[in-house]
């Protein structure tokens, strides 16, 4: 199947990395962040001081005890931060340089039974990788889904090229696929880029139904394509991953190991030699730049539109495979009120004079050149939001908590990062990916 998207746009951004590996990054210290999954109420399962191997749990969702969340590496828990009402944020674990692993079954999932293929990516930890439609958040295993969704491709800012981080691992990444098709009654669909040739390892996938996705950003978003492919209605749950946390699925059944090892992209203009590098998930920031970035610099876990700022002494997120870093801004600027007149600025509205140069590469920071005001309709958003769905009556629902309305204009089949555009493009600068998140939260309280 052809999917072509129209709607939508390209943000060209300096410091797009070079497709070659830099040395391996040794690995200090890791964080899980149960905050990285909306709607989870963590239990803990260790304490300060506890040693633990890579796939011993650290803690279980208390509304669902069965789906754990492990350990990346082996080593000692040195610290639990908590925040009000001591709400679990960050536990810190300490790596022991041994690289040990818990076991667990190896197999060919093909010839697994569809209990014992859940049940070993729930003992693991791998779950939290299958998230689903509706409400974004990590999917029940006791749900049956009409159709299980692959993104392999990433259209946002310096994203990282999925095709050139699984070159030549399709036999791993076959295996998580016959995995992912033991959990559905439907269709697994692997969703390969249509812009340029697609890596071999996708192209060859068995299994699956392999759909091409063409056009801008947000092309490479999952619901974008779960929308144009197979939408989610009411009463209805999609499943969704990206091909990358695949090849964590099929490590797991090849090697009887949870290998949270990963191959990211640290970019930006602020990183003095953008590259891709080898380390594990949640790891350290400071281990993965050290001295290859520039003062000044805002860290983005993920990407700029939809990525979650960091310290420098911060970690990456559980789902994110890019490290950004951009000039912070806040300088002031010669008759700042007007509009960028000049060809350095970008806009979307042709406030400045960027669509005479689409493809020149900018050098933009994180000013929002402006606050929020009154919420009005430019119609800007229909420009960037590829759905059949009114985004600005859907939000203005969310605003106002009408979940019946919700429902009419499509809740159900949005998430956050679909509406990241239309927060960068809005006149009046309005949080629309925080609404969006807060509305599922309520939506899915009230409903299920």
């Amino acid at each position: 199947m052809d999917v072509k998207i129209r709607k939508g746009v390209n943000i060209k951004l300096k410091g797009t990395a070079e497709k070659l590996y830099a040395d391996s990054v040794p690995c200090t210290d890791v964080v899980l962040k149960p905050t990285d999954f909306p709607g989870l109420r963590p239990k803990l399962s260790v304490k300060v001081g506890d040693k633990v191997k890579a796939g011993s749990t650290v803690f279980y969702d208390k509304d669902n005890d069965v789906v754990k969340f492990t350990s990346p590496i082996s080593g000692e828990v040195v610290e639990i931060n908590r925040g009000e009402k001591r709400k679990v944020l960050e536990i810190r674990i300490k790596s022991d340089g041994a690289n040990q692993f818990e076991t667990f079954k190896q197999g060919d999932p093909g010839s697994m039974s569809r209990e014992d293929v859940i049940s070993n990516l729930l003992n693991s930890g791998v779950w939290p990788f299958i998230r689903q439609r509706p409400f974004d958040v990590v999917a029940n295993p006791a749900d049956t889904p009409k159709s299980i969704h692959v993104t392999a491709l990433d259209t946002a800012p310096l994203a990282p090229d999925y095709g050139f981080i699984v070159h030549g691992q399709g036999a791993v990444l076959q295996a998580g696929l016959d995995a992912l098709a033991k959990l559905t009654d439907g269709k697994v669909h692997l969703n390969i880029n249509g812009n340029a040739n697609a890596d071999e390892a996708f192209t060859s996938a068995k299994n699956v139904q392999i759909n091409k996705i063409s056009g801008p950003h947000p092309a490479g978003n999952v619901g974008i394509q779960v929308h144009h492919i197979d939408p989610v209605n009411k009463g209805e749950v999609v499943w969704v991953l990206n091909a990358l946390d695949v090849l964590t699925i099929g490590r797991l059944f090849k090697e009887g190991q949870f290998d949270a090892s990963r191959s990211i992209v640290v970019c930006g203009s602020k990183v003095n030699a953008p590259k891709y590098c080898k380390t594990v998930l949640g790891a350290r920031v400071a281990d993965l730049v050290k001295d290859g970035v520039e003062e000044g610099g805002r860290f983005i876990s993920g990407n700029p539109l939809s990525g979650t700022q960091v310290a420098a002494d911060g970690h990456l997120s559980f789902y994110d495979y890019q490290l950004t870093v951009l000039p912070e801004g806040g300088e002031d600027r010669f008759f700042g009120w007007l509009p960028y007149l000049g060809f350095n600025g970008f806009s979307l509205s042709r406030t400045a004079f960027s669509f005479m140069s689409p493809n020149k590469e900018r050098d933009l920071d994180t000013n929002m050149n402006g606050e929020e005001r009154a919420f009005v309709v430019t119609g800007e958003y229909e420009k960037v939001f590829p759905m059949d769905i009114y985004p600005v009556y859907l939000l203005k629902s969310m605003v106002t908590s009408d979940i019946d309305l919700m429902e009419k204009l499509g809740v159900y089949e949005v998430a956050p990062e679909d509406f990241a555009l239309c927060e960068y493009s809005c006149t009046s600068k309005i949080q629309t990916q925080k609404i969006v998140r807060e509305a599922l939260d309520l939506v899915k309280k009230e409903t299920t």
